[in-house]
C-alpha cells in the first residue's frame, strides 16, 4: 500500500493547471548511495528529461521546462517536485532514507521542500489507512476530514506559489474523493465475503472454456487484469513467485483479462511471450461480465479468493507483492 495517495493523484498532477510559461532551469545534485548512472525527471505533456548521475552521486545541468509539478526517479525511488523557468535548484538525499533526506536548497527551493515534507505527511497517513480502512465509515471520514483539513491549513500558511497552490488544493480534493471511493469498494468486498461467489464461464487460451464451478474443491486465486494495465503488469513476477511457491498445494490461480475483443489477438500473444503460468482466461464482456459486475470491479489489478466450497474468501485479496497475501495462503494451505 505504499504510496498509495501519491499514486492515486500522479496522473492528476500532471493534468490539472498547468500552464504555457516555459524556461530554463539549473539543476545540480550530491546524492549518496545511488541507486542508479541517471536521474529521470517526468512532466506535463509527456517531458521526460534523463541526467546522467556519475559515480560520486553529483550532477550539474540545464534544460527547459513547462512550469508545473514534475516528478524524478531513479529507477527506484520517485518524488514530486515544482519546477518553474528562471529555478536554479540544489539537491541533496540519500537514497538509503530517501524520502527522509530530500533537501533542495536555491531558487525555487520553496515549493520542492513543500512537495517533499508532503510525501511523508502521506506516507504517514499510508501507515495508519491499513487500521482504517477496518474501521465504520465514520471513523474512516472523520480520520480522512481531519488530515485533509491540515493539508490545506499548512498549505496555504507555507507562502507558495500561487499556481502550485492552485493544483495543490486539486490534489487534496482529488485525493478525498479516490481514498473515499477505495474505502467503499474495500466495504462492499467485505458484504460479499462468505457468500457463494458468483460464477463465470470463459475461453480458456489453452483451448475450450473453463468455469469457476471446474475449481471446485481447490482454493483459487483470481488476478482480473489487462494487456495495457502498467500496474498489472508490475504484479506478473510476483505472480509467478506465488505460482512457483504454491505449485502442488490445493489452489488454482487463475488470470483473467478484461481486455476488449479487438485486443483479443494482443492478449493471446502477450501470454506466450511473457510465459504466464496458471489458467488465463478471457472475459466475454469485458468489464460487462456478469462475474467482473458482481464484484464491482471497477479498477485493475484486483485480486479475488475463492474457498474449495465455492464461497468468496477474499472479495479484494492482497497482491502477489504484498507479505499479506502469503501469509494468508500459509494460514489456508498448511
Amino acid at each position: 500500500m505504499k504510496k498509495l495517495v501519491y499514486l492515486l493523484v500522479l496522473s492528476v498532477s500532471f493534468s490539472f493547471a498547468q500552464t504555457d510559461v516555459k524556461g530554463k532551469v539549473k539543476f545540480s545534485a550530491k546524492i549518496e548511495n545511488r541507486n542508479s548512472d541517471t536521474l529521470t525527471i517526468y512532466g506535463p505533456n509527456k517531458f521526460k528529461q534523463e541526467i546522467p548521475v556519475n559515480k560520486k552521486g553529483v550532477f550539474e545541468t540545464t534544460f527547459e521546462v513547462t512550469d508545473g509539478l514534475h516528478q524524478f526517479t531513479d529507477g527506484a525511488e520517485s518524488s514530486m517536485m515544482y519546477l518553474k523557468a528562471g529555478d536554479d535548484l540544489y539537491l541533496t538525499l540519500d537514497t538509503k532514507e530517501f524520502d527522509e533526506t530530500i533537501l533542495y536548497t536555491g531558487k525555487g527551493s520553496k515549493e520542492c521542500n513543500y512537495l517533499a515534507q508532503k510525501a511523508l505527511t502521506d506516507e504517514k497517513f499510508e501507515m495508519e489507512l491499513e487500521g482504517l480502512l477496518e474501521q465504520e465509515g465514520d471513523v474512516f471520514k472523520a480520520a480522512l476530514d481531519k488530515k485533509q483539513k491540515e493539508d490545506l491549513a499548512k498549505l496555504e500558511s507555507s507562502n507558495l506559489d500561487e499556481r502550485l497552490v492552485a493544483q495543490i488544493k486539486h490534489r487534496i480534493a482529488q485525493e478525498g474523493m479516490m481514498l473515499t471511493q477505495y474505502y467503499n469498494q474495500k466495504a462492499a468486498a467485505k458484504k460479499i465475503e462468505g457468500t457463494l461467489s458468483a460464477s463465470f464461464d470463459y475461453e480458456n487460451h489453452k483451448g475450450g472454456k473453463t468455469k469457476l464451478e471446474d475449481l471446485r474443491g481447490k482454493y483459487v486465486y483470481i488476478d482480473v487484469w489487462a494487456t495495457w494495465c502498467g500496474p498489472c503488469r508490475a504484479e506478473i513476477p510476483h505472480l509467478k513467485k506465488v505460482e512457483e511457491k504454491y505449485h502442488g498445494k490445493n489452489i488454482e490461480f487463475v488470470s483473467i483479462s478484461v481486455d476488449t475483443d479487438k485486443d483479443h489477438e494482443k492478449w493471446q500473444k502477450f501470454v506466450v511471450d511473457k510465459e504466464l503460468g496458471g489458467i488465463q482466461l478471457f472475459a466475454d464482456k469485458n468489464w460487462n461480465s456478469d462475474f467482473i459486475k458482481a464484484f464491482g470491479i471497477n479498477s485493475i489489478p484486483r485480486f479475488l479468493l475463492i474457498g474449495p466450497d465455492g464461497k468468496v474468501v477474499k472479495a479484494d485479496a492482497a497482491r502477489p507483492s504484498s507479505s499479506q497475501l502469503i501469509e494468508l495462503l500459509d494460514s489456508l494451505l498448511k
